[in-house]
């Protein structure tokens, strides 16, 4: 059952279906991909607001407040996590250790924050972050000619202090600490890497482990998924090294996308600038909500609000954004 009601969701969407964490009330604290990375398969696009300093990029006590009534609305019970999840890199909000305290104090459900872990190095950052319940960290790389193949990352950024950073967030942390590894053809899948980054991960005694390959159209058209040989041998060498926390992320979330806009095609343009949807899954989300799917697709494509993309046979409705 799709719940709708008045609100304003500048800061907030969904709840969509989450990988690691379920039904996922996302929170966008960040300005359109404002990044320390610009990673090759990332699913929102090309990084073109490259920067590692923090700044307060919006009142967080409006992040805060929308949050709250967000969870009030749409009730506690169906949201698993609220997740910092945004346009680019959470914790260059300067801010996000208030928002993360403060949510924390106003509603029940339990917060999470997924980063690249490229700022981890700094104590400000990880003492931010030390509030949040669930924390997922990227590891794409461990050899420094891959990390910058893959990643793309600033260029005052050190692999070596990134690490470091993390293996100490790590050993401080006291709630669940997820790991993600995207692995890409012929860039971080030969058997080296692969135990390069399995031997990191082993130090931080993750919750989880996932093993991810691109499901969504990437930043650059090139990326390919690693093979089927390739993710085996990376499954293999991580359940080696740590045992049944180990995960695949090789499909998709399900259909299950909802919104608590009053208005479902702001909705669903809220959930595509940050969640690309399969198509059919948009159709079954507009059907849902006694709307001709076929018409409102054509209509958004039209108006220049969406993009349709082609990506490993499925086509994805992405919200277009406007840049200045």
């Amino acid at each position: 059952m799709v719940i709708f009601v008045t609100i304003t969701s500048k800061y907030i969407f969904g709840p969509v279906p989450s990988r690691r964490l379920g039904r996922s009330l996302g929170v966008n604290n960040i300005p359109y991909k404002h990044c320390t990375y610009a990673c090759v398969y990332c699913q929102i696009g090309k990084t073109p607001y490259m920067t590692i300093e923090r700044e307060a990029y919006y009142p967080w006590n409006d992040i805060v407040n929308e949050v709250i009534r967000g969870v009030k609305t749409f009730g506690e019970d169906n949201i698993d996590y609220i997740t910092f999840v945004p346009d680019g890199e959470p914790t260059l909000d300067i801010n996000i250790g208030r928002e993360i305290i403060s949510i924390k104090e106003n509603t029940p459900v339990k917060v999470a924050v997924i980063t690249n872990g490229s700022l981890l190095f700094r104590e400000d950052v990880r003492n931010d972050l030390y509030h949040a319940d669930t924390v997922s960290i990227k590891v794409d790389a461990i050899t420094e000619s891959v990390f910058k193949r893959i990643n793309r990352p600033h260029l005052k950024l050190k692999l070596s202090e990134i690490l470091e950073g993390i293996i100490e967030f790590a050993r401080n942390f006291r709630g669940k600490l997820l790991v993600e590894s995207m692995f890409v053809h012929e860039l971080n899948d030969n058997k080296e890497e692969i135990d390069n980054i399995a031997n990191f991960i082993v130090k931080l005694r993750p919750y989880k482990a996932y093993i991810a390959i691109p499901t969504r159209p990437p930043a650059e058209k090139w990326v390919k998924p690693s093979s089927e040989k390739a993710i085996l041998i990376a499954y293999n060498k991580f359940t080696d090294l740590l045992g049944d926390c180990v995960e695949l992320l090789t499909g998709y979330e399900g259909a299950s996308f909802e919104s608590i806009s009053e208005d479902p095609i702001q909705g669903f343009l809220s959930i595509t600038s940050v969640h690309p949807m399969r198509l059919d899954y948009a159709y079954e989300f507009l059907s849902k909500n006694d709307l001709d799917p076929e018409k409102i697709i054509k209509l958004l494509l039209k108006e220049g609000k969406i993009i349709k993309i082609s990506y490993m046979g499925h086509d994805f409705i992405l919200h277009k954004i406007k840049r200045s």
